[in-house]
């Protein structure tokens, strides 16, 4: 193993209990220092980083990591009646402190204390440095999510293993808390692997890894760096496929005009022998020679046209088709000035949004954007379609049926079409939605949305580039870049925001407040 590489995975397979392949022989290195792991929505990031932590198993393969090992995954599993302390990962280090005060002298308490005496000031001091509670003994139940995740950060940092894992660990963090994340990170001393959509945090990392098509490629910068690398090399690549289809396509005019020099040939020779040009012995020498000759420039020819169409095949590989969505959606004809909605303020100072104007809705965690716009949606009088946080979709029902549904009259033939166009195709049409990918899923659920006949007037997004990638965050932008109705989103994604071309940002404040902030 390199001195330089914390986790090495050689030839690494993994598929799920039915059968489903999820890996196929991902072979690679982890680095020392901060990585950021990306690639396309079911690539498998995820699932490399459960294998990494050992909480799955490979069927195939060798994974190796050096050191102790510590994984904070996507959604945090806690148990009825957790605390603060549980999330940290503290509690059985407290429980042998309390113990040992009361005077047990059991090894096993003393072995599961180690060198950890102060572990309950040190956790109170990560704690405050977050802005969070420091009480142990509260109930997570009392946190909101950005909280919990927050704490459950702490609690990696308080842990010290060599290796760690976070899985999209800024979803749900409101933009104090991500900036928080954001110092704990750039301070890290040790291997941190991060799997994000976060651009701010990607451009933190000292290098970025992406799995795509079995292998992981490191790049030796942050993500933005990448990106503008990757442009480049595939502006490059795709330089060197249209140099190789015009030399196809030369070489395929030579193999035609050989071919009719060889026509001409043959008639020139049966010419000579109707006429009695030549002695036949002459004659059929010459044939012979001919025919050799022909011969051997016809395997040249045929050799140089090969040689073109494997140079086309080779730089057609070396050029990536990431799909796009690119949809014509109906116009909701939403008029300039309608009143679309109203966001009620404590202060009695409401705000308005009508006709189609894109507004964002921020916010600390936990001080009720969620529950305002649940409150919100049963309340419109416009047509309008909300996309929660947590995609609610019936699982046995396949795509088309559950898109159909809101769009009973719109022809099969048509539907299909756009649901092509929203990067949902081919057999994942007649798939029970139970059955896709994360990112799938989300697609579906848009494309429910955006695709209703007739189509909604206002749309209400509450975190939508949760769970995305960064290529999905994209086509999540080109389809909402298409729509052409009102907007309310509520996300702390920054990037993302600055992108999507707001008329106005309004923040919720703890007291129930609206302020517009632009």
């Amino acid at each position: 193993m390199a001195p330089s590489s914390s986790v090495v995975l050689h030839d690494v397979s993994f598929a799920w209990p039915d059968g489903t392949p999820a890996l196929d022989r991902v072979s690679g290195a982890l680095g020392r220092g901060r990585t950021g792991l990306v690639g396309a929505n079911g690539a498998g990031k995820s699932t490399l980083l459960r294998l990494v932590a050992g909480r799955l198993t490979p069927t195939g393969g060798s994974l190796t990591v050096t050191g102790s090992i510590d994984h904070l995954p996507q959604q945090l599993m806690v148990a009825a009646g957790a605390t603060l302390a549980d999330l940290l990962g503290v509690r059985a280090t407290r429980d042998a402190l309390r113990a040992v005060e009361a005077g047990s002298v059991e090894p096993a308490h003393f072995e599961t204390i180690g060198s950890d005496w102060d572990v309950e000031e040190r956790a109170a001091a990560e704690l405050g440095a977050l802005g969070l509670p420091t009480e142990l003994d509260r109930p997570v139940t009392a946190l909101s999510g950005g909280e919990a995740v927050l704490a459950a950060v702490a609690g990696v940092v308080l842990r010290r293993a060599d290796v760690v894992l976070l899985d999209e660990p800024t979803n749900n963090l409101d933009l104090d808390s991500r900036e928080r994340l954001y110092d704990i990170v750039r301070q890290w001393r040790g291997t941190l692997v991060v799997v994000s959509h976060d651009l701010t945090l990607l451009d933190l990392m000292d290098e970025t890894t992406e799995l795509r098509a079995g292998s992981l490629t490191t790049f030796g910068g942050p993500y933005s760096a990448y990106r503008d690398w990757l442009a480049t090399q595939q502006e490059a690549a795709r330089q060197s496929l249209r140099t190789a289809e015009q030399t196809l396509r030369r070489r395929r005019r030579e193999q035609v005009r050989a071919e009719e020099r060889f026509a001409h040939s043959r008639r020139q020779g049966r010419a000579d022998r109707a006429a009695g040009k030549y002695p036949p012995i002459v004659l059929g020498g010459r044939k012979s020679a001919a025919e050799r000759s022909q011969g051997a420039r016809r395997d040249a020819v045929a050799a140089r046209v090969e040689s073109a169409r494997a140079s086309v095949g080779a730089a057609e590989e070396a050029v990536r088709e990431d799909d796009a969505i690119r949809i014509d959606l109906p116009d909701p004809q939403v008029p300039r000035g309608r009143r679309l909605a109203r966001l009620p303020s404590s202060d009695g100072r409401d705000v308005v949004l009508q006709g189609p104007e894109r507004v964002a809705l921020v916010g600390a965690n936990g001080v009720g954007k969620t529950s305002l716009l649940r409150a919100l949606v049963p309340r419109l009088t416009v047509r309008a379609g909300y996309l929660p946080q947590r995609v609610d979709l019936a699982e046995d029902l396949s795509v088309l049926d559950t898109v159909r549904a809101a769009a009973p009259d719109l022809p099969p033939g048509e539907l299909r079409g756009r649901l092509a166009r929203l990067l949902v195709r081919g057999e994942a049409v007649e798939r029970p939605v139970g059955s896709l990918s994360g990112g799938e899923r989300f697609r579906v659920a848009l494309a429910r949305l955006l695709l209703a006949d007739p189509p909604p007037e206002l749309l209400v997004l509450d975190e939508p580039t949760n769970d995305l990638d960064v290529p999905s965050v994209d086509q999540l932008l080109a389809a909402l870049t298409a729509y052409r109705g009102g907007l309310l989103v509520v996300s702390h994604d920054r990037a993302f925001l600055d992108r999507l071309t707001l008329d106005a940002v309004v923040r919720l404040t703890a007291d129930g407040r609206l302020e517009r902030l632009a």
